[in-house]
Formats: C-alpha cells, sequence, structure tokens
C-alpha cells in the first residue's frame, strides 16, 4: 500500500481535531463553563509515566498546557491516519466513517482518561458526556467529509 492513504487520513485527523477543538470552545463560550483540565492532566501523566522531567512547577504547569492540546491532535491525525490505513481500498458509507472517526477517537481519549487514572467516565452526568460526544461527532463529520474530499470514490484504490 502506498502512504498517500495514510497521509490523506492523517490530513483527514487534523482537520476533525480543529473542528473537535472549535466546538470545545464554542461550548466553552455559550455555556460559560470552564476549559477542561483533563488535556494538561494527561500530559503530565504521560510525561511522568516516560520519566521526562518537565522542569520546576511554573515551567512544568506552561510546558502541560501546551503539551495538552498537542497530544489531542496526535491522537486526533494518528486516529485519522490508522482510518486511511484500513479504509483505503473499501468505500465506507460517510454515516459508518462519522461513526468510526468520532467514535474510535472518543474511545481513545475517554479510555486513555480511565487508563491514566485521570477521570472515570462511569460516573459522569449527562452534561459532561454530551460536552464530550458533540466535539467527538464534530471530529469524525470533519475528518469523514475530508477524507471524501481526498480520496473520492475515483481515487479509492490507486
Amino acid at each position: 500500500m502506498r502512504a498517500a492513504p495514510v497521509v490523506d487520513g492523517a490530513i483527514a485527523g487534523a482537520v476533525g481535531s480543529a473542528a473537535l477543538n472549535i466546538v470545545s470552545y464554542l461550548d466553552i463560550a455559550v455555556r460559560a463553563r470552564p476549559a477542561s483540565s483533563t488535556p494538561e492532566q494527561t500530559a503530565g501523566r504521560l510525561a511522568d509515566l516516560a520519566h521526562v522531567d518537565l522542569g520546576p512547577e511554573d515551567q512544568a504547569a506552561n510546558r502541560r498546557s501546551g503539551l495538552g492540546p498537542v497530544v489531542g491532535y496526535g491522537l486526533g491525525i494518528a486516529a485519522g491516519a490508522l482510518f486511511g490505513a484500513l479504509a483505503a481500498r473499501r468505500r465506507i458509507p460517510l454515516p459508518v466513517a462519522v461513526g468510526l472517526l468520532g467514535g474510535g477517537v472518543m474511545a481513545s481519549s475517554d479510555g486513555s482518561l480511565a487508563a491514566l487514572r485521570i477521570s472515570d467516565p462511569r460516573t459522569w452526568r449527562r452534561a459532561d458526556w454530551v460536552a464530550d460526544i458533540v466535539p467527538h461527532l464534530a471530529y469524525g463529520m470533519a475528518a469523514a467529509a475530508t477524507w471524501r474530499r481526498l480520496r473520492p470514490p475515483s481515487r479509492r484504490g490507486r
């Protein structure tokens, strides 16, 4: 398999990640809710697990703040690349692609939060789930639409 489907998938994942962030920030603005601290906590926990010293606490806090979104984009781009590898020679209906992409990233993200003991999704309230599902749906829709744009049926299988 050539790299083009994986690269196209990664591009679709980057677009999906941007859409996820836009929807999340709009939710913060509309509901006047605080931003989630889980990206920074995830970056900190991953740094700890990798035995990476982020420096004195004031610098470490800034580094976690910068690395949190990078980890999120990395997950979104990697998920898109994986989708590209798996979908390269198949025609996946758009609603299925949206579900696979959005649901896959949501499961990976929420599973990571649970595995790293940052949050337990089993304890989330309805508002917490809505704040999680809607941006991941936006990710899935934007990534799937971008995939379709980059890989129209006439290009698949090449």
